[in-house]
C-alpha cells in the first residue's frame, strides 16, 4: 500500500484535570481519529519524541498510547517509514463510528416529572435567492472535459513555453512586487495595456484609470449587481440568454425581464413594449446583451439597434452592460467595434475576460467603468476578494506588450475555423435535415437546433453518460416553452473528436 506522507494532525488538547491517564487520553483521541477517518489508512504519524515536544509532555505516555495502538492493530511501523495509520481499517466501519453517544430518543423533562418526546428541530431559514439555487438541477453535462465543452479552448495549442518563461522571469526577478498586496483596481502596467489594446481592437474609449481587473467576467458581472441594482430593480435580459448573467443579476433582488432576440439581436422595441405593459412595476434598471457575439445564439446586434438601445439608456438613465466574452474570435471579418465606442454618456459598462482565449484557470478579466463610478466599483471589487493575483497580471502584461497574444488569437482563429468547418460536417452527414445549425459564424461554439417536441436535457445527460459535455439550449430560457437544441463548444475539441462525439451524440437522440 502507497504510504501517505506526514500532514498535520487534527487539534487535540490533553486535559490535566480529569483523572484519566495522558496515554489513555492520546489513544483513545487516536483511534477516533483513524475510526472516524480523520486520519486516512497509510498516513504518516509524529515520531513518539515529535509528538511528545509539540504537546510539551513527557515521552513515557506518548510511548504508552503507540504501543497500545500497535498491539491493537491500529498503527503499523514501516522500515524507514516510521509509524502509519495501518491499512487495516476499513473505510465503511469509520464512517459508523461517533465521537458523541446518540442522544436518548426521548427526554426526560424532570421538573414536570412527565416523559417527552424529542421535538423536531424548526427549519433553517434561509433566503429566497438561496432556495431558488436549491433548485437548479445538477448539471451532469459540465461535470467533465469531454468533447463539446462550452468555452474550453484548444489548451494543447497555447504557447506553453512562452508562458513558462515570462512566469519564472516575473517569480525570479520581481518577487516583492508580485507577492505583496495589490491595488484593488488591477496592476498598472496590465491596466495600461489592457487600455491600449482595447483602444486599438474594439474601438473602447478609455482611460487605464477606468480598468478593474477581475477574476473573470462572472466576478465583473456580480460587481455590477452590486453596485447598479436595487432589490426589486427590473433588468432586461436576453432571451435565451447567458445563465451566468441570470444568477449574477438576481444577486440584490432584481427582476429578470426576458425580451427575445432575432437575426439583428435584442428587440429592443419589443422589450420597450413589455415595459409599457407595466406601468406600475419598477422602472428598467439595467440591461444586459452580448451584441458582438450574442450567446448563445451567435448573431450580432444590427447598428440600428444600438443607437437605439444607447438612446433609451440615455433617455431612462438606464444602465448598459456589454458582455464582450469572445469578440477576438470571428471568421472571415474583422470583430465587430463594441457598443461601448458609441457611448457618449457613460451608460455602458464593458466587460471583457482572457480565459476564452487564453486558458480557463487564467482567471483575469475586466470591467471598463464609467469615470463617475470608478470609486464604488473600486470598493466593490476591495470588498469581495481585494485584488486579483498580481503574478498572472504581470505575466499577462508582457504576454500582450511582446506580441505573443497578437499572434496566438491569429493562430487560434484559424484552427477554431477549421474545427467549426469540421462540425458542421459532421452535423450534417449524422443528423442531415433533422438538425438546424446556428451561430457557426465566430466564437468557439455553435447552436444544433432539435425538432419540436425533443428533451435536450434529456439528450444533454444521456450524452455526459458517454462523455460528451453537450449543454442543453433550454438552460438558457426562462419561459416555459423553450426551443430544443444544443450548444456545442468545439474549441477544445479536435476534428478527430468531433467525428467521434457526433456519431455518438446521434445515438442519444435515437
Amino acid at each position: 500500500m502507497e504510504r501517505l506522507s506526514t500532514s498535520f494532525l487534527p487539534p487535540f488538547a490533553l486535559d490535566n484535570k480529569t483523572k484519566t491517564p495522558m496515554y489513555r487520553q492520546l489513544y483513545d483521541w487516536f483511534r477516533h481519529a483513524i475510526t472516524s477517518n480523520q486520519l486516512r489508512p497509510g498516513q504518516r504519524i509524529p515520531s513518539t519524541r515529535n509528538l511528545a515536544a509539540e504537546l510539551k509532555i513527557s515521552r513515557i505516555p506518548v510511548l504508552g498510547a503507540y504501543e497500545q495502538l500497535l498491539a491493537e492493530g491500529y498503527l503499523e511501523t514501516f522500515t524507514g517509514a516510521g509509524t502509519c495509520v495501518a491499512k487495516s481499517i476499513p473505510e465503511e466501519a469509520s464512517r459508523l463510528q461517533s465521537w458523541k453517544p446518540r442522544a436518548n430518543p426521548q427526554l426526560i423533562n424532570k421538573r414536570a416529572g412527565k416523559l417527552v418526546a424529542n421535538q423536531p428541530a424548526a427549519p433553517r431559514r434561509i433566503s429566497k435567492r438561496a432556495a431558488a439555487m436549491l433548485r437548479v438541477p445538477p448539471q451532469s453535462w459540465l461535470r467533465s472535459l469531454g468533447a463539446f465543452r462550452s468555452s474550453l479552448p484548444a489548451l494543447d495549442r497555447f504557447p506553453i513555453g512562452v508562458w513558462s518563461k515570462l512566469v519564472a522571469k516575473h517569480s525570479r526577478n520581481s518577487p516583492i512586487d508580485t507577492m505583496a498586496y495589490g491595488d484593488s483596481m488591477g496592476y498598472a502596467p496590465f491596466r495600461e495595456a489592457i487600455a491600449e489594446y482595447l483602444g486599438a481592437v474594439r474601438a473602447v474609449r478609455c482611460e487605464p484609470s477606468q480598468i478593474l481587473v477581475t477574476t473573470g467576467s462572472q466576478q465583473g458581472l456580480q460587481i455590477c449587481a452590486q453596485v447598479l441594482l436595487n432589490a426589486g430593480d427590473r433588468v432586461w435580459m436576453e432571451e435565451p440568454g447567458y445563465p451566468g448573467a441570470r444568477l449574477a443579476l438576481t444577486s440584490p433582488g432584481a427582476e429578470l425581464v426576458p425580451v427575445p432576440v432575432d437575426h439583428e439581436g435584442l428587440e429592443v422595441a419589443e422589450a420597450m413594449r413589455r415595459t409599457r405593459a407595466r406601468p406600475r412595476s419598477r422602472q428598467v434598471r439595467l440591461a444586459y446583451i452580448t451584441p458582438s457575439h450574442q450567446y448563445p445564439m451567435g448573431m450580432t446586434m444590427s447598428a440600428t439597434r444600438r443607437i437605439l438601445l444607447l438612446n433609451w439608456a440615455v433617455r431612462t438613465g438606464a444602465w448598459i452592460i456589454e458582455d464582450d466574452y469572445d469578440s477576438e474570435i470571428r471568421f472571415g471579418a474583422r470583430p465587430i467595434a463594441s457598443l461601448q465606442g458609441l457611448d457618449g454618456d457613460g451608460r455602458v459598462i464593458y466587460i471583457g475576460t482572457f480565459s476564452k482565449v487564453m486558458f480557463p484557470a487564467l482567471r483575469l478579466g475586466y470591467v471598463v467603468v464609467p469615470k463617475y463610478l470608478v470609486r464604488a466599483f473600486f470598493n466593490a471589487r476591495d470588498a469581495a476578494d481585494i485584488f486579483s493575483p498580481t503574478l498572472y497580471q504581470a505575466v499577462m502584461t508582457d504576454f500582450i506588450r511582446e506580441g505573443h497574444f497578437a499572434r496566438h488569437i491569429r493562430r487560434m482563429r484559424m484552427l477554431y475555423a477549421e474545427r467549426r468547418a469540421a462540425l458542421v460536417e459532421a452535423l450534417r452527414d449524422n443528423f442531415g435535415d433533422a438538425v438546424e445549425v446556428v451561430g457557426s459564424e465566430a466564437g468557439m461554439h455553435l447552436v444544433a437546433l432539435l425538432p419540436h417536441g425533443l428533451n435536450d436535457v434529456a439528450v444533454s445527460k444521456k450524452g455526459a453518460a458517454k462523455g460528451i459535455s453537450a449543454m442543453p439550449l433550454s438552460m438558457c430560457y426562462m419561459k416555459t416553452q423553450p426551443r430544443p437544441g444544443l450548444i456545442l463548444g468545439y474549441g477544445g475539441t479536435t476534428p478527430a473528436q468531433i467525428r467521434e462525439a457526433t456519431r455518438t451524440l446521434a445515438t442519444c437522440l435515437s
